[in-house]
């Protein structure tokens, strides 16, 4: 198991803050016990339970893997979890927004994995620094469980080209893949347990195989912006405060869902979805995936 990093009062030092920059990543960080995390996966999996078949008008899958924090008060809490905003701080700033919250969950004994990609791709948000995913652990991730790869410094490269599978197998929206020589010896295992945290840029390239255990591999997965950051594609885009202010206007605010999945935040989940489909599946026939 990797050594945990130390944190100055919970935040990042400058020579952590150096790491990131340099490895385009950063991992693991403890931000809660892992009694804690268990804890949040309890109440995921209660609320998968309670929506499987609770006649959403997507599957539940769906709000799972877009925008949770839209429809689903867990997501929110979190997302704006100050132990986790205060590391995000060191690398982003004092105003931090969220952009994305979805869990990636590898079910026991899946072939499921994540082919080799740059987050950046098809956002619409150009190259940024101005973003920064962070990785919640709730339950083990490890080489068998299909934790992540990510490749040291593939950051300072640009978006590279991408080509699309819409495999059924790949857990991305489109099953997208880097068109580069990735081999084995230029990966790193991203290992991490309950409660801990990995951070890594949006253009670092990373992936992840199946998961090879009898237990589910369940990961949040917060995505967060600083005001800098803009849609460079669509019309507008759309993110919620954690902290700070936002003096620059470039994204649509909007709060926490009241409760799960009411009508009015399955509504602006709607509107939110259309929106950024438009960029994330532009040049396809958006005929399957995510946000078919």
């Amino acid at each position: 198991m990797p050594e945990t990093l130390p944190l100055a009062e919970g935040r990042l030092s400058d020579r952590l803050a150096d790491q990131y920059w340099n490895d385009g990543f950063l991992f693991p960080i403890q931000v809660m016990h892992a009694e804690e995390a268990v804890g949040l996966r309890v109440e995921l999996e209660a609320l998968e339970a309670q929506w499987q078949d609770g006649g959403l008008p997507q599957p539940l899958n769906t709000y799972k893997r877009v925008n949770s924090h839209c429809v689903m008060p867990l997501s929110c809490r979190i997302a704006a979890d100050p132990r986790i905003l205060d590391v995000v701080e060191g690398i982003l700033g004092p105003d931090i927004m969220i952009y994305g919250v979805e869990y990636f969950i590898k079910e026991p004994r899946s072939t499921q994995i994540v082919t080799m990609h740059q987050d950046l791709t098809y956002w619409g948000l150009g190259a940024t620094s101005g973003m920064v995913t962070v990785w919640l652990s709730l339950s083990a991730s490890t080489p068998a469980s299909g934790c992540m790869d990510f490749v040291r410094g593939s950051h300072k490269n640009p978006i590279l080209t991408h080509h699309d599978t819409f495999d059924d197998g790949n857990l991305l929206s489109r099953g997208q893949e880097v068109i580069a020589d990735v081999g084995a010896a230029d990966k790193t295992a991203i290992e991490i347990h309950p409660g801990q945290i990995s951070l890594h840029h949006g253009l670092t390239i990373h992936g992840s195989g199946p998961n090879t255990t009898d237990d589910r591999r369940i990961a949040c997965v917060i995505r967060y912006i600083n005001p800098d950051v803009m849609q460079e594609v669509g019309a507008r885009d759309y993110a919620m405060m954690a902290r700070g202010v936002d003096r620059k206007g470039h994204f649509i605010h909007f709060a926490p869902p009241r409760a799960a999945f009411d009508a009015e935040s399955l509504s602006l989940y709607d509107e939110i979805r259309t929106t950024q489909a438009a960029v994330t599946m532009k040049d396809t026939k958006n005929d399957t995936g995510l946000y078919a």
